[in-house]
């Protein structure tokens, strides 16, 4: 393994150049109209970090991890951010993945036309309770316009633990007649994700639990199939803190996993393409998720512009995304990059982040 001296105190010797960017959005999504992104490059190639800002730094230090171990940055993890195969999969960048369109939670009247940015897509993730129970009219009159145009399409909710325990089982019940996939995260705790999997099973009510917010960390996922409080896992490349360590995680926990996005632009998503490329497939995921499940990947739809054009960004053409690596395009670096205060403050955070990351790969090493 590398020397201490290839971790130095400053992340400016590690990534001396970075660009940071706001990204504006076609609709109102997790509460904001733009997002912001840093990018840097390393020997590996361009990578992304972009923790939402309210994130702290002990949070987004894993964040930080995995955009240096997918540039190539990160000691030992050359072989995850290689632009060429990924020799532990033995599957080689050129393939695609399958991607589920997102619908936020919008007014009816868009549910066609923001759908249609995708194209052809066989599973469509739907966002719900967006103000907690009391979304619940809003949400059912969207899902029955869903319905109404797309009755055979495979369907999943998000509610991004918007509910109480006893609002969700309520939520729930009148879900299940959508059919759906399966429902993420309809409360917060992992405990009640348990609560709530037992109540719907005593009720007879057939919607299957998945666990999103409940997965920040690399222990999380073994928690929740320790606990049965789910049985399917969102995982995210860079809040699990990168392409290996999150394999590590799937390996360890045993379910069912698809790859989401956490907003990223295209330079981003790669890495997620990444991982999902090399899902393990057993039974039981294919029971829940069948041969192909399609992760949330498909985001790149949700920005009026990305790092790089249209034709080459990671939006989905026929349900796919090819796993690739951006290259962001110079004049998108310099039309979207944000004021100077916003990048004094993503540079301050950077730093606070490496301060929280540099002992734990210092420990390592050890």
């Amino acid at each position: 393994m590398a020397d201490t001296q290839q971790i130095p105190e400053s992340i400016t010797e590690l990534v001396p150049n970075f660009h940071v960017l706001a990204l504006p959005m076609v609709t109102r999504f997790r509460s904001i109209t733009e997002r912001e992104v840093m990018l840097f490059e390393g020997p590996g190639g361009w990578t992304e970090f972009s923790p939402f800002t309210e994130y702290d730094a002990g949070e987004s230090s894993r964040w930080l991890r995995a955009a240096l171990e997918f540039a190539g940055l990160l000691p030992g993890a050359a072989e995850a951010g290689s632009a060429a195969v990924d020799q532990s999969a033995h599957r080689p960048v050129g393939e695609s993945v399958a991607v589920n369109a997102t619908l936020p939670a919008c007014a009816t009247s868009e549910v066609g036309s923001l759908l249609a940015r995708y194209g052809p897509v066989d599973t469509v993730k739907a966002k719900v309770a967006e103000h907690g129970i009391a979304s619940l009219p809003e949400d059912l009159e969207r899902l029955r316009e869903f319905r109404r145009l797309s009755p055979t399409t495979t369907l999943r909710l998000d509610a991004n633990a918007g509910y109480a325990l006893p609002d969700a089982l309520t939520a729930c019940t009148e879900f299940a007649s959508f059919d759906l996939q399966y429902f993420e995260q309809p409360v917060a705790a992992v405990e009640d994700m348990a609560r709530l999997r037992e109540q719907l099973s005593d009720r007879g009510v057939p919607v299957v639990l998945a666990a999103d917010e409940s997965i920040r960390k690399a222990e999380d996922p073994l928690r929740v199939a320790e606990l049965g409080a789910a049985e399917v896992v969102i995982v995210k490349v860079q809040p699990l803190g990168g392409v290996a360590a999150a394999r590590s995680v799937l390996e360890a926990c045993g379910l069912p996993a698809v790859v989401s996005s956490a907003l990223e632009s295209s330079v981003g998503l790669a890495a997620g393409a990444q991982l999902a490329a090399t899902l393990p497939s057993t039974q039981r995921s294919r029971e829940i998720l069948g041969e192909k499940p399609a992760c949330g990947l498909g985001t790149a739809r949700l920005f009026a512009e990305d790092v790089v054009s249209t034709d080459q960004n990671l939006s989905p053409v026929d349900g796919q995304i090819p796993v690739t690596r951006i290259v962001p395009d110079p004049r998108r670096l310099k039309g979207l990059a944000v004021d100077r205060g916003r990048f004094d403050w993503w540079s301050t955070r950077l730093q606070e982040c490496w301060r929280v990351l540099r002992p734990t790969l210092l420990s390592s090493m050890s």
